[in-house]
């Protein structure tokens, strides 16, 4: 499986994260990306990562005073001595930080150093509220870069303190996701599908290993009738690894400019399946309420049968929508041979629910509707990408195999017979 780069860490870990942040790296970025796209997105951002970065915040502070921490060492006479619990209010809520504890050198009362960020939160309920806009404000428009120096200057810690070491460490693990390789990863089948927000269309790539599992290939920003940007994030994927060395089964949507695509990338040899889904729907738009069910039945019992049976009997179903629905007849039609490539493969049931539709792609697409339904203004189409990747990735680690995968080895076998009756029909042609 690809090694992940990063990881969402529990609430329990923000302590770790704060101590990497006030050091030198700028780890709590891509936190901000994903944890801002789980499935409680605001409570969690506010329970993880507004705690790391409060936490990171106090430490900053603390250094301020008494500089890094260094055993055995102290600043000016003041030390420091493990950490301890403490509550800042955050707008509406309260949230419990680890916070550093500093002394002076010696024994007795009156030693304790206070943190000052910490005592101007507790006794100015308005900074934490401000902390927690900014961080919010951050995270709706991607501008990371500002939002821990914003809020470290809220509460007097200098910007100067937040390296730009951390920053660029930020930008560049962001870049690594981006640039994932799949070059040890046998991807046999690759799902395309778009989504689409207000006036942004973004194209999005999954592939399915030998093993079943699935992995985000890859997004572009630009509709899936756009032949060119199609050719571009194929063009991308075979850069990062999955080459056009083997072929693989492609699960569409039915765009032309999809199959365009493939056939520019990859070669018009490569099996292609149309959704099945998007078919049935397709043709329901041009009928009336009393005739969608019947029809829609004809049409699934037709695509569990063999190839030549299913499409005679759409046939013939199109020859009885012709006289009085003949956009229905048109639709039905239009790339017929496509509905029924994985009977063609001879693909067992269990494989053919996965590989007939683009379900298993539309199901991450719905994942990140109700992940970014609380935008409310898309300030640009770069953040619609942003946060559709972010969403992607997060949920990419709770995928699971897909229905069937045991039976993988079928298409793969399939897969290598269909590239062999390629090359005699070549050599046929030739001679």
């Amino acid at each position: 499986m690809q090694k992940e780069l990063y990881k969402i860490a529990s609430k329990t870990d923000s302590k770790k994260i704060a101590e990497f942040l006030s050091k030198d790296g700028q780890l709590l970025l891509p936190f901000l990306e994903m944890i801002s796209n789980t499935e409680q997105a605001v409570d969690e951002l506010i329970d993880v990562v507004g705690k790391a970065a409060i936490e990171a915040v106090l430490m900053l502070s603390a250094q301020q005073i008494a500089g890094d921490k260094q055993p055995g060492k102290a600043r000016n006479g003041i030390g420091y001595h493990g950490s301890q619990y403490g509550v800042v209010s955050l707008s509406e809520r309260k949230l419990r930080v680890e916070k550093p504890r500093l002394r002076k050198k010696g024994k007795g009362c009156g030693k304790e150093v206070p943190i000052p960020a910490y005592e101007s939160l507790i006794t100015n309920s308005r900074l934490g509220c401000r902390m927690l806009e900014i961080l919010m404000k951050g995270v709706s428009t991607r501008n990371y870069k500002h939002v821990l120096p914003n809020m470290a200057d809220t509460v007097g810690v200098s910007k100067s303190q937040v390296s730009r070491e951390f920053i660029a460490a930020s930008e560049k693990k962001l870049k690594e996701l981006c640039e994932r390789n799949f070059a040890d990863t046998d991807i046999l089948a690759i799902y395309i599908d778009g989504i689409q927000f207000g006036d942004c269309h973004v194209i999005v790539a999954l592939g399915v290993d030998t093993g079943g599992f699935k992995h985000v290939l890859g997004l572009r920003e630009g509709s899936s009738e756009n032949s060119r940007v199609v050719i571009d994030l194929l063009n991308d994927l075979v850069e990062r690894g999955i080459k056009n060395d083997r072929l693989r089964l492609f699960v569409i949507d039915g765009s032309k400019a999809l199959r365009c695509g493939i056939n520019s990338v990859y070669g018009s040899n490569n099996p292609v399946q149309r959704c099945r889904k998007h078919k049935v729907r397709n043709v329901m738009r041009y009928l009336p309420e009393d005739q969608k069910d019947q029809v829609k039945s004809a049409m699934k019992a037709a695509f569990s049968m063999d190839a030549r049976k299913g499409k005679q009997k759409l046939k013939q179903l199109a020859k009885w929508l012709e006289q009085e629905y003949p956009s229905a007849r048109g639709s039905l039609l239009e790339g017929l041979d496509e509905m029924f490539t994985i009977n063609v493969l001879g693909l067992p049931k269990t494989l053919c629910r996965c590989l007939g539709t683009t379900n298993v792609i539309e199901s991450p697409n719905s994942g990140i509707r109700s992940r970014t339904g609380r935008v409310k203004n898309w300030k640009d189409h770069s953040m619609v990408v942003r946060w559709t990747a972010s969403a992607l990735m997060d949920m990419e680690k709770k995928f699971k195999r897909i229905m069937g995968y045991q039976q993988l080895w079928i298409l793969d076998a399939k897969l290598k017979e269909w590239a062999e009756d390629e090359m005699v029909d070549n050599k046929s042609q030739v001679a």
